[in-house]
Protein backbone atom coordinates (compact mmCIF):
# COMPACT_ATOMS: atom_id res chain seq x y z
CA UNK A 1 0.00 0.00 0.00
CA UNK A 2 1.43 3.21 -1.74
CA UNK A 3 1.30 6.39 0.96
CA UNK A 4 -2.15 8.60 0.96
CA UNK A 5 -0.03 11.72 0.18
CA UNK A 6 0.79 9.80 -3.61
CA UNK A 7 -2.59 8.48 -3.99
CA UNK A 8 -5.06 10.26 -6.02
CA UNK A 9 -8.99 10.88 -4.89
CA UNK A 10 -9.66 7.95 -7.53
CA UNK A 11 -7.16 5.37 -6.23
CA UNK A 12 -8.61 5.63 -2.94
CA UNK A 13 -11.78 5.97 -3.85
CA UNK A 14 -10.85 2.46 -5.56
CA UNK A 15 -9.12 1.21 -2.54
CA UNK A 16 -11.76 1.83 -0.14
CA UNK A 17 -14.42 -0.11 -2.96
CA UNK A 18 -12.08 -2.86 -2.90
CA UNK A 19 -12.08 -3.19 1.20
CA UNK A 20 -16.12 -3.14 1.18
CA UNK A 21 -16.15 -5.14 -1.29
CA UNK A 22 -14.08 -7.59 0.80
CA UNK A 23 -15.89 -7.01 3.88
CA UNK A 24 -19.19 -8.13 2.19
CA UNK A 25 -17.38 -11.13 1.08
CA UNK A 26 -16.28 -11.96 4.42
CA UNK A 27 -19.64 -11.25 6.63
CA UNK A 28 -22.10 -12.46 4.14
CA UNK A 29 -20.60 -14.76 2.22
CA UNK A 30 -20.76 -12.83 -1.43
CA UNK A 31 -20.01 -9.70 -2.50
CA UNK A 32 -22.03 -6.73 -4.32
CA UNK A 33 -22.39 -6.84 -8.16
CA UNK A 34 -21.04 -3.69 -8.38
CA UNK A 35 -19.36 -1.27 -6.15
CA UNK A 36 -18.40 2.48 -6.11
CA UNK A 37 -16.93 4.81 -3.61
CA UNK A 38 -17.25 9.04 -3.61
CA UNK A 39 -15.26 11.35 -1.14
CA UNK A 40 -16.96 14.24 -0.85
CA UNK A 41 -15.39 16.74 1.67
CA UNK A 42 -15.07 15.07 4.85
CA UNK A 43 -17.68 12.06 4.04
CA UNK A 44 -17.00 8.81 2.41
CA UNK A 45 -19.98 7.37 0.58
CA UNK A 46 -19.67 3.85 -0.74
CA UNK A 47 -22.81 2.58 -2.59
CA UNK A 48 -23.05 -0.83 -3.07
CA UNK A 49 -25.14 -2.46 -6.09
CA UNK A 50 -27.01 -6.03 -5.86
CA UNK A 51 -25.93 -6.97 -2.46
CA UNK A 52 -28.91 -9.70 -1.49
CA UNK A 53 -27.82 -13.02 -1.21
CA UNK A 54 -30.84 -15.57 -2.66
CA UNK A 55 -32.29 -16.26 0.96
CA UNK A 56 -32.57 -12.49 1.58
CA UNK A 57 -34.02 -11.60 -1.59
CA UNK A 58 -36.67 -14.44 -0.57
CA UNK A 59 -37.02 -13.28 2.77
CA UNK A 60 -37.87 -9.92 1.75
CA UNK A 61 -40.63 -10.71 -0.30
CA UNK A 62 -42.56 -10.43 2.94
CA UNK A 63 -42.82 -7.00 5.33
CA UNK A 64 -41.58 -9.57 8.52
CA UNK A 65 -38.64 -10.77 6.30
CA UNK A 66 -37.54 -7.73 5.22
CA UNK A 67 -37.31 -5.98 8.90
CA UNK A 68 -35.37 -9.42 9.34
CA UNK A 69 -32.73 -8.74 6.52
CA UNK A 70 -32.35 -5.13 7.49
CA UNK A 71 -31.94 -6.27 11.08
CA UNK A 72 -29.37 -8.97 10.22
CA UNK A 73 -27.39 -6.30 7.89
CA UNK A 74 -27.53 -3.53 10.77
CA UNK A 75 -26.33 -5.85 13.41
CA UNK A 76 -23.74 -7.10 11.54
CA UNK A 77 -22.14 -3.39 10.45
CA UNK A 78 -22.41 -2.46 14.22
CA UNK A 79 -20.23 -5.30 15.23
CA UNK A 80 -17.94 -4.45 12.58
CA UNK A 81 -17.51 -0.89 12.97
CA UNK A 82 -14.44 -1.03 14.85
CA UNK A 83 -13.00 -3.06 11.61
CA UNK A 84 -14.42 -0.72 9.20
CA UNK A 85 -13.02 2.29 11.07
CA UNK A 86 -9.59 0.72 10.78
CA UNK A 87 -9.85 -0.35 6.90
CA UNK A 88 -11.23 3.51 5.84
CA UNK A 89 -8.59 5.01 8.43
CA UNK A 90 -5.47 3.14 6.95
CA UNK A 91 -6.55 3.97 2.95
CA UNK A 92 -7.52 7.48 3.60
CA UNK A 93 -5.05 8.47 6.89
CA UNK A 94 -8.02 10.45 8.41
CA UNK A 95 -9.49 8.84 11.39
CA UNK A 96 -12.98 7.72 11.43
CA UNK A 97 -15.49 9.83 13.83
CA UNK A 98 -18.83 8.07 12.82
CA UNK A 99 -20.25 5.38 10.20
CA UNK A 100 -23.68 5.76 8.85
CA UNK A 101 -25.42 2.41 6.69
CA UNK A 102 -28.44 1.37 5.44
CA UNK A 103 -29.85 -1.34 3.20
CA UNK A 104 -33.40 -1.59 0.87
CA UNK A 105 -34.56 -4.80 0.45
CA UNK A 106 -36.55 -3.20 -2.60
CA UNK A 107 -33.57 -2.07 -4.79
CA UNK A 108 -30.73 -4.53 -3.12
CA UNK A 109 -28.66 -1.51 -2.53
CA UNK A 110 -26.72 -0.81 0.26
CA UNK A 111 -24.91 2.18 1.47
CA UNK A 112 -21.84 3.43 3.99
CA UNK A 113 -21.68 6.74 5.19
CA UNK A 114 -18.17 7.54 7.02
CA UNK A 115 -17.71 10.84 8.67
CA UNK A 116 -14.44 11.83 8.69
CA UNK A 117 -12.43 14.29 11.17
CA UNK A 118 -10.70 16.44 8.68
CA UNK A 119 -11.65 17.23 4.47
CA UNK A 120 -9.61 14.41 3.10
CA UNK A 121 -11.44 15.63 -0.68
CA UNK A 122 -9.27 19.19 -0.34
CA UNK A 123 -6.07 17.38 0.38
CA UNK A 124 -6.32 14.98 -2.80
CA UNK A 125 -4.54 15.63 -5.54
CA UNK A 126 -6.68 14.46 -8.67
CA UNK A 127 -4.79 12.72 -11.55
CA UNK A 128 -5.64 13.58 -14.71
CA UNK A 129 -6.34 10.70 -17.84
CA UNK A 130 -4.21 10.03 -20.51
Amino acid sequence: MTSTATKSKGEIEAEISQAIVQFEIDYMGRGPKEARTHIIEDLVLVRLKGVLTPAEEQLSKSTEGSELVKKMRSTLAEKAKPLLYQVVNDITGAKVVDLHTDISTASGQRVFVFSLERDLETQLPRRKGP
